[in-house]
């Protein structure tokens, strides 16, 4: 099966239901789990990425419970259990991180808080993904650990870390989270320095470190935030919270009202102004505005509506090093608007769960024209019809939502493999497209014309293969320096 995105030429109409922000669900859990007693948060994610989180941590012994729309965290001491969930089993001294990199990223310091030995897996191509640099700043902090090519599984003995001077590349975010959640419970204090000079994604280690505050932990950071101070032996302590709305998931729903006719309300989401927005993608929502999107606040509702009667949009000049999970769906609208707009400070975005950099260039396959260099992608709107093909979401969840939005505006069908990938972040990303007009749904490509030549079914692929050949296809097409 795959994803198959036909054109849409009708008017867009109706409301999308905002889903909660991951970005603050994963932190939210976890610092409750750390602190005894009983949190409460509001605003269940049903993404599988915060569902790996929750799994990981009953599997340390944390009480969590689904009431209505809130979790009810009883924190405390990591002592595994036999609870098994989501591939998590705790008294074998297992945590299945599935494929979210914010749950090992996270955990794989903390899991040394834990009674007995832990190993932390995920899936199969999760595990060629390497943390060498997370890995290396842990063992500084004193934390027990090894793992063959320094890639999952990892393996944490239960002993606590000592703290102390610790020094890590500033290249993702969340390895500088993982080093701060954990340091607290730490026997000293511990200073992080963040080599290179540079912190990318500042906006998501600020959110951590203000979440941390709230649970009564203390951090503190040079104005250069490229040095951290943190106190040992700290004790958490509970707090309720609400989760706001994800910003993340409702880009795509934005990007679809603002290249298609659209009327749409977003349900949730009761500001499209960056300044007004707890979330660290926050900046998208002023960045689409710069690019045309016709916002406006529904007097009725008191949420975000585009009413779009059509054009294009324009084109724009983007820093992306603090907002590297924008680059697709940025990408996909600046296919759409007039002139080139420049991606600069990519590098990092190679490593995600792809390199969303060189897997946006399939906009070509479309008829799209993009290029790249090491550290910048451009993206010229396109000067004519798009026309659907045979494409590869490389199991990365942006990746594939991004594509299936640019391929809404193609004449004839697109298809994209690993068609539910969508489902790690946005779980109901299919239903609530369809529900405003868009033409998606699982489909079989061979009964495609256009995809006689081109199957990537898993069934007949490798992963690896998969990917190659979407990768040689494009090469073949796209006349740029890959990297």
């Amino acid at each position: 099966m795959q994803l198959v995105v036909r054109g849409t030429t009708t008017h867009l109409e109706g409301e999308l239901d905002i889903p909660v922000s991951k970005y603050h669900a994963h932190r939210a859990l976890v610092l409750a789990s750390l602190a005894p007693g009983r949190s409460v948060i509001t605003g269940v994610s049903t993404t599988r990425q915060v569902e790996w989180t929750v799994g990981t941590l009953r599997a340390l012994g944390t009480k969590i419970t689904v009431v209505g729309n809130t979790y009810v965290v009883e924190g405390g001491p990591y002592k595994a259990t036999d609870v098994v969930d989501h591939g998590s089993k705790g008294a074998e001294g297992l945590l299945n991180m599935g494929s979210s990199g914010t749950t090992l990223y996270f955990m794989v310091g903390l899991a040394s808080l834990a009674d007995q030995p832990m190993t932390l897996t995920g899936m199969k191509y999760f595990r060629r993904r390497p943390i060498k640099a997370l890995l290396d700043s842990l063992k500084q902090m004193g934390v027990q650990l090894d793992a063959d090519e320094d890639r999952p599984p990892v393996h944490v003995q239960p002993v606590r870390p000592r703290g102390g001077e610790v020094s890590i590349a500033g290249t993702l975010s969340q390895w500088i989270s993982g080093l701060l959640l954990v340091a607290p419970f730490a026997e000293n204090d511990t200073v992080i320095h963040v080599t290179g000079g540079t912190l990318n994604e500042q906006p998501y280690v600020d959110l951590t470190i203000r979440m941390m505050r709230l649970w009564g932990l203390t951090v503190e950071h040079d104005d250069d935030w490229l040095t951290f101070r943190i106190p040992g032996n700290q004790t958490a302590t509970p707090h309720d919270y609400v989760i706001p709305a994800d910003i993340g998931s409702a880009a795509f729903g934005i990007a679809a009202a603002a290249i298609h006719p659209s009327n749409v309300l977003f349900r949730g989401l009761s500001t499209f102004k960056t300044s007004e927005t707890d979330h660290p993608e926050s900046e998208f929502l002023d960045l689409a505005s710069e690019m045309g999107v016709p916002f406006s606040l529904d007097e009725e509702t008191g949420y975000v509506r585009i009413v779009n009667p059509g054009g294009r949009l324009k084109a724009i000049d983007i820093d992306c090093q603090p907002i590297p999970d924008l680059l697709p769906i940025l990408a996909t609208m600046a296919t759409f608007a007039e002139g080139t707009s420049s991606f600069r400070n990519v590098g990092h975005i190679r490593l995600k769960e792809s390199d969303r950099v060189s897997a946006m260039l399939q906009l070509n396959n479309l008829g799209g024209t993009a290029d790249q260099t090491q550290d910048e992608l451009h993206v010229t709107g396109a000067a004519g019809p798009l026309t659907g093909a045979p494409l590869s979401s490389f199991n990365d969840h942006r990746v594939l939502m991004s594509l299936a939005i640019a391929a809404t505006r193609a004449a004839g069908p697109t298809t994209l493999t690993y068609p539910r990938a969508y489902r790690i972040s946005y779980p109901t990303f299919l239903e609530a497209m369809t529900s405003i007009g868009l033409d998606l749904d699982m489909g079989d490509p061979k009964n495609l014309e256009s995809a006689e030549n081109v199957d990537f079914e898993r069934d007949d692929l490798t992963e690896d293969a998969a990917m190659q050949q979407a990768l040689s296809s494009c090469r073949a097409s796209t006349p740029i320096r890959w990297c």
